[in-house]
């Protein structure tokens, strides 16, 4: 996944400065996809270097306030093609199992822009989960059956049983979820 794509999302909910960005991003998206504060600086140079953003520029002199143009903030913004690179990269394939947040934040797209078509992709993506529920369900059944097991053993179940309740929960989630991604947007988008 992409910082810049999980900026992107950012931004479209809300226009933002670098700091308040930043800020927002620490207790929301931050939950499943991390980027330091310096990281999210940095992207956003790149992303206006692309013309996927833009930052409005504080107008000349003091404001009404009396405070300098310095020391006001630029306010980020997302352009059209700062959309279009969101829903190119939302529609592309994810890369498995490994990248659950992926999906996460792809979801936070469509929610944040409307229907993206993304019912294809949490149907692949349940299906990765339900072949590795079966998986973990076979490697119980096949070693873990007897009783008989040593601290180890119990420990490695442990981790076992840890990994099938995920995944369990992980297909639910996304069969609850799939409804959602048919419905229309409101119509106060």
């Amino acid at each position: 996944m992409s910082t810049q794509h999980a900026l992107l999302i950012s931004l479209i909910e809300k226009p933002s400065s670098g700091y308040d960005l930043a800020r927002r991003f620490d207790k929301s998206i931050g939950y499943f996809w991390h980027a330091t504060h310096q990281q999210i600086y940095r992207e956003l140079g790149r992303m206006a270097d692309s013309g996927w953003i833009v930052a409005d520029e504080p107008a000349g002199g003091a404001d009404g306030d009396g405070v300098e143009k310095k020391n006001r903030k630029k306010v980020y913004r997302v352009m059209p093609a700062g959309r279009d690179e969101l829903a190119r990269w939302v529609l592309a394939p994810g890369h498995g199992l490994d990248q659950r947040e992926e999906i996460l934040v792809k979801l936070r797209a469509d929610a944040a822009i409307g229907p993206l078509g993304l019912e294809g992709e949490l149907v692949r993506l349940i299906a990765l989960h339900q072949a590795r529920l079966e998986t973990y369900r076979n490697i119980e059944h096949k070693d873990f059956s007897s009783g008989d097991m040593d601290r180890a053993k119990q420990i490695q179940h442990a981790l076992l049983r840890r990994g099938i309740r995920f995944e369990e929960d992980w297909v639910a989630w996304g069969q609850a979820l799939l409804p959602l991604l048919a419905m229309p947007a409101s119509s106060g988008d």
